[in-house]
């Protein structure tokens, strides 16, 4: 039995089944996506979502499903299903599935009388394209296998309407047809394995719902394109292979092509391959770039993510290369002191003042991993004498270094650190001023750069900024910490200190370099512990705060209002548990590892294998967000990466 899958029963549940999502990636940044019963219910779901450069170089839906008919003695079974008005379903395929299984690829299993037929479903690593393997296990007279395309052709962020711009044109090619529904995006080519009849009738189905955009506040009904179908025989023992790419292939190579990617899987027969897969899938090779997709569906490139998420992803699975190709390609878009907060090229955005605070964590675990803390100043040196000193002297958004050797940033109508929530033009959490993170970072950051300086030889700056690296401890005690309260104050603005309880303080128990003692470090530990620890990773406030938020639900407005007030974030528990570890080292496995096992049912939940972006902050955390997010994943990694560190005694 397959370690991931479901049963009748719970298959032809949609509030159970719908709930359930899979993602699939390639480096390409290209993915398919939809609930394991093949009913979508985002606009971002699809068989092929691919980026289009000639339209604005973003992820478009071009084949959004494929519906499947079984046809004997001219009855006709569909075994596909939509969502329609007043919550009607038609048709209503899923009556028909008897399991799915993920091992080694997504499998779906259905029964019509007599008839038994698969559909396994491959994502492709290095080109664009969906290939579908239906196998006739079993039937006991003549069938034929009717598919039915339902194309999108359009962004991912936005949805479909019948129009008249539509180009109903189509051209045969082998064992299938080319098309393309609107000038400047790329064909999409359809085929079958094998000789089939292709019957063209062009039409458009009205009115598909997505039932998450509608829960998410957003439009939810779709008008999708059908160019025609595709029949023919099938026999039993007999596979079928689909292909939809935007490059023509080779009907009989279709199969070859299948199986050859099947070879290249990892088996995802137990909770750390998942983990191992689900890592995979971020990672995106743009010609002599590498990147990291900060989650799907919908997120693209953030600087911050990748730097957070680029241990776990790369270096605890061994990919240390790849670690490096993603710092050298961030390292492209270093802009001044700054790197982009999101997007790349001359789509980014620099408005973060802690992305570039994360390089440094993420180049002294690559050199901690790879043992070349003497190469480091000689290759990065410049690039961390700019940053710091690009700090020092001030930058962008009143980023800047005060006498006492801490930094200040922010401005009115701007979030700089990860409580990045903006709803109305206001940001939620602005933490205007001295932010206890920001400074552990940069306490870090300074801390490390002198070590590799002098490992490099670079006297001068050792001796410019040992100074600023002394005094900043006390500032930093002086301006955070409360003994009374024995925790960590979440910003200060002049005389104003915020005292509300939330998880940024932790990382003052995590880095390698603190500005606080391990008392303080025990203390931070034990109020995170007692306020934020859930069993999906830390609150982003106490429940006992007046403004917390314990749903993350409704419009875009409401869901970003609870964004960081309360909302549980599984990245954050990979910080708890190094500080923790830390402090209480072998003593303190059991808890850990307690809370790290406590995730392997989510590989059952919601995204299907993988780790959601947040859960709620209430009982029973619900998972919210993106279905997929390369921090969650990447923490989650390397807490298990920790747990055997300890275990080692190392």
């Amino acid at each position: 039995m397959s370690y991931i899958n479901f049963d009748k029963n719970q298959l032809v549940n949609l509030e159970y089944s719908l709930s359930r999502e899979i993602i699939r990636s390639n480096r390409a940044g290209s993915y398919a996506s939809s609930t394991i019963i093949n009913c979508n219910t985002r606009k971002y779901h699809g068989m092929l979502v691919t980026l289009q450069p000639g339209i604005d170089n973003e992820n478009h839906v071009l084949l959004s499903s494929l519906d499947e008919t079984i046809i004997q003695r001219e009855a006709d079974f569909n075994l596909s299903i939509h969502k329609y008005p007043g919550g009607v379903y038609n048709p209503k395929g899923h009556k028909y599935v008897t399991d799915f299984v993920t091992e080694p690829i997504p499998k779906l299993t259905y029964r019509v009388g007599g008839v038994v037929l698969t559909k396994e479903m491959i994502f492709t690593t290095s080109e664009d394209r969906m290939i579908i393997k239906y196998t006739l296990e079993d039937a006991h007279s003549s069938t034929k296998l009717r598919l039915r395309p339902f194309l999108a052709f359009r962004n991912v962020h936005r949805l479909s309407k019948q129009n008249i711009f539509v180009e109903k044109k189509y051209e045969k090619i082998g064992n299938g047809i080319k098309v393309r529904m609107y000038l400047g995006y790329t064909d999409l080519f359809l085929q079958i394995s094998r000789t089939n009849d292709y019957t063209h009738v062009p039409e458009w189905y009205y009115n598909i719902e997505y039932q998450e955009e509608m829960e998410r506040g957003y439009e939810y009904q779709e008008d999708l394109y059908v160019p025609g179908y595709f029949e023919c025989e099938i026999a039993k023992g007999e596979s079928i292979y689909f292909s939809a790419g935007i490059s023509e292939i080779n009907p009989s190579g279709i199969k070859r092509a299948y199986n050859l990617e099947l070879k290249k899987r990892i088996p995802r027969n137990n909770f750390e391959n998942c983990l191992f897969n689900s890592a995979h899938q971020f990672i995106v090779k743009k010609g002599s770039k590498v990147e990291i997709i900060a989650g799907f569906p919908w997120f693209g490139r953030w600087g911050r993510d990748t730097f957070i998420s680029l241990p776990g992803l790369t270096l605890v699975t061994g990919e240390y290369k790849t670690c490096k190709s993603v710092i050298d390609s961030m390292i492209a878009d270093l802009k001044g002191p700054l790197f982009p907060n999101l997007g790349s090229g001359g789509n980014s955005a620099y408005n973060s003042v802690d992305a570039s605070l994360w390089f440094f964590w993420a180049l002294q675990q690559y050199a901690e991993f790879t043992k070349t803390q003497d190469q480091i100043w000689k290759e990065y040196g410049k690039k961390m004498k700019l940053i710091l000193e690009g700090y020092r002297a001030g930058t962008q958004f009143n980023i800047h270094m005060d006498e006492n050797g801490l930094i200040y940033a922010g401005e009115p109508g701007k979030a700089l650190t990860w409580m990045d929530a903006i709803v109305h033009g206001k940001p939620v959490t602005p933490r205007i001023g001295f932010a206890v993170e920001i400074n552990a970072l940069w306490y870090n950051a300074v801390c490390f750069s002198i070590e590799m300086a002098k490992l490099g030889g670079n006297k001068a700056f050792v001796k410019a900024w040992t100074p600023i690296r002394d005094r900043i401890p006390d500032a930093f005690i002086q301006t955070f910490w409360n003994p009374a309260k024995k925790y960590l104050a979440d910003y200060v603005n002049g005389d104003y200190k915020d005292w509300s309880e939330r998880p940024n303080m932790v990382f003052v128990t995590s880095l390698p370099y603190s500005p606080v003692n391990e008392d303080i470090c025990k203390d931070v530990l034990n109020t995170v512990k007692q306020e934020l620890l859930t069993p999906r990773g830390l609150r982003t406030l106490s429940p006992k705060n007046p403004i917390y938020k314990g749903t993350y639900y409704g419009d875009q407005a409401q869901r970003d209002l609870a964004y960081h007030q309360g909302t549980v974030w599984p990245w954050l528990l990979g910080h708890f548990t190094e500080g923790y570890l830390k402090i209480y080292g072998k003593t303190g496995l059991p808890f850990i590892k307690a809370l790290y096992q406590g995730f392997e049912p989510v590989m059952t939940e919601n995204g299907i294998g993988t780790i959601s972006e947040i859960y709620d902050g209430d009982p029973p955390h619900t998972a919210r967000g993106a279905i997929s997010q390369a921090w969650s994943v990447a923490e989650l990694l390397r807490i298990h990466w920790l747990i055997k560190k300890y275990e080692g005694g190392k």
